[in-house]
């Protein structure tokens, strides 16, 4: 008489875990949000200043949703389009990166990239994304150049271990960049030094938000820090949050704006709005781009 509580809890518990993961797949994954944040970093009496945060596309051919939804965001008219890397999952994506933003290219802009938009997905086990030591295995490589051509040919600054100035809205933008620390290709020492005292915002960029970055372009006066990588955990604990970051930043800092321990910056995080072919799923953490509206301190 036993078994068949036992039997009934077995299929109970596999009905349930079809349903999340149902869910997971085919419904959060492609619930894309718009979060609006405002970051205290301007000046006394300075004019609000709108960023648009994207980050993690991870686009595949034919997610024309995605792609739509993007496009769309061209009705918040921002200031500064800063794009956090990961932008293709596949050889064949740069058509639909370019078709998503292209109501931006026009617009002020900034990227770095991330590993995925140099090499493409390799299948095997999401659970290894929890391990805190992995070995990292790179596919395909992706056609970067082209999309890099992209954003260039419009006008947008190539932040890849670089630094510059530009204008948007009204205001000297004094932007630095790496190239993605997670694959060690990350250069800050040849573009630190202190932050342009004749600049009115200044702000550091990552797609990986590994601390030794974000604590030198803290410590140089950057103070607003915008990174993505992390998917905000994509897989979260409701109640609890992200699990894993996948980099060395705390679980609590997976996404959202934070203050960066030890300084006077700001970091905001983006969950990004693709996940890795590999793992489809989005569990108690939307896809998400964000519109930054910069204030007085």
């Amino acid at each position: 008489m036993r078994k068949r509580p036992l039997i009934a809890l077995a299929a109970g518990t596999l009905v349930a875990g079809a349903a999340t993961f149902a869910y997971a797949s085919l419904i959060e994954r492609n619930m894309f949000t718009l979060r609006r944040v405002d970051v205290p970093v301007l000046a006394p009496d300075a004019e609000p200043l709108r960023i648009l945060h994207l980050s993690d596309l991870h686009m595949m051919p034919g997610q024309r949703r995605k792609q739509d939804w993007v496009a769309a965001l061209g009705g918040t008219d921002p200031d500064l389009v800063v794009v956090t890397g990961d932008n293709m999952a596949d050889p064949e994506s740069v058509p639909g990166v370019v078709r998503a933003l292209q109501p931006f290219l026009g617009l002020p802009g900034a990227f770095v990239f991330g590993s995925n938009d140099y090499r493409g997905p390799v299948w095997g086990n999401p659970l290894r994304y929890v391990l805190p030591e992995r070995e990292y295995v790179q596919g395909v490589e992706l056609p970067y150049e082209a999309l890099r051509q992209a954003f260039t040919d419009a006008g947008w600054a190539d932040l890849n271990n670089a630094r510059t100035v530009l204008k948007a809205g009204g205001r000297s933008v004094e932007l630095v960049g790496v190239d993605d620390p997670h694959v060690d290709r990350d250069d800050y020492p040849s573009v630190a030094g202190p932050a342009s005292a004749g600049a009115d915002l200044h702000i550091g960029v990552t797609h990986t938000p590994a601390s030794w970055v974000l604590d030198a372009m803290a410590a140089d006066g950057f103070t607003l820090l915008l990174a993505g990588h992390t998917h905000g955990g994509q897989v979260c604990v409701p109640g609890y949050g992200a699990l894993t970051t996948n980099c060395d930043l705390p679980t609590s800092m997976a996404k959202g704006l934070h203050r960066w321990p030890g300084s006077d910056s700001w970091l905001h995080v983006s969950a990004g709005l693709g996940t890795h072919p590999t793992a489809p799923i989005r569990f108690a953490c939307r896809p998400e781009a964000t519109v930054l509206t910069l204030i007085p301190r």
